[in-house]
């Protein structure tokens, strides 16, 4: 692995720093499945929205189409 500095003088201090956060990424990358699918995020999931009751036919259905219960 090679890393080149294009502008600046860091500090050793800082470089092994840098050098340690991209070691580290590289060691992540390699260690997870490579046909593994990314883990989804709770926040993402769409099943969040209609994890309570569907909304029913009716004059106010229209209120619990989107927040949940």
């Amino acid at each position: 692995m090679t890393i080149k500095v294009v502008r600046g003088n860091p500090t050793p201090e800082e470089l092994a720093a840098a050098l340690a956060v991209v070691r580290a990424r590289a060691a992540a990358a390699s260690a997870e499945p490579s046909g593994a699918p990314a883990p989804r995020d709770a926040w993402s999931d769409p099943s969040r929205i209609a994890a309570g009751h569907l909304p029913q036919p009716g004059p106010a259905s229209w209120t619990r189409t989107y927040w949940p219960a």
